[in-house]
């Protein structure tokens, strides 16, 4: 059985329009037996990071002290799942509070990744990602009229625990009206749909082959 994260970070939580088109498409794949979790950082939001944890980290000490309770369950639960998709608003240009204290969390040193010379080495073993990205305004494409800091950084800070199979899928100029909004979610959906598929035929064409 396939096991998907899917982590929901703005405010609207299940009304909003990448939620639910994140939900549409996975339904509709037909990839067989899938088990999806889902964690709402706006419903059920994160303890932020405090001194003691900075303490912890800082001193080196081991992955079970209180501490690091919520870090090392959310890196466990990351684990233990083959996709990743997170749903998330543009904020003020880039990552929305809820999902930059699931990276702070999740980005843990001699856990996450290893400190070396040339930088982070990341621990985790890559997996395909999928980020639908909402925003008010447009920020790719030739509409473009805003900067886009969210794309980068979620690219390197994922890339820097060794997830670096990451794509992303707009769903922009969503205050422009309920036109607007269908289309953009019918372009993000088939611009999804088809990156879904390609990266499950993929997989299904690089399975070991099991012999006598």
């Amino acid at each position: 059985m396939k096991r998907i994260l899917l982590l929901n970070c703005g405010p609207h939580s299940d009304a909003s329009h990448g939620y639910r088109l994140a939900r549409e498409v996975l339904a509709a794949t037909g990839i067989g037996p899938v088990s999806i979790t889902e964690r709402d950082l706006v419903q059920s939001p994160l303890p932020s990071i405090g001194r003691d944890y900075a303490i912890a980290l800082t001193s080196g000490a081991a992955h079970e002290v209180p501490e690091f309770a919520c870090s090392e369950q959310l890196i466990v639960e990351l684990e233990q799942h083959a996709m990743l998709f997170i749903v998330t608003p543009m904020h003020n240009f880039t990552v929305p509070a809820t999902l930059k204290l699931w990276l702070d969390h999740v980005i843990r040193i001699n856990r996450s990744f290893e400190a070396t010379p040339q930088g982070k080495v990341g621990s985790i073993h890559d997996r395909p990602t999928f980020v639908l990205v909402s925003s008010g305004g447009f920020f790719a494409g030739e509409r473009a009229r805003q900067a886009d800091f969210l794309t980068p950084y979620l690219r390197y800070a994922l890339a820097s625990i060794g997830i670096s199979d990451v794509h992303f899928f707009p769903l922009q100029g969503l205050v422009f009206g309920p036109e607007a909004v269908a289309q953009a979610v019918h372009a993000a959906g088939q611009q999804l749909s088809e990156k879904l598929h390609a990266q499950l035929s993929f997989n299904l064409a690089n399975q070991p082959v099991m012999t006598a």
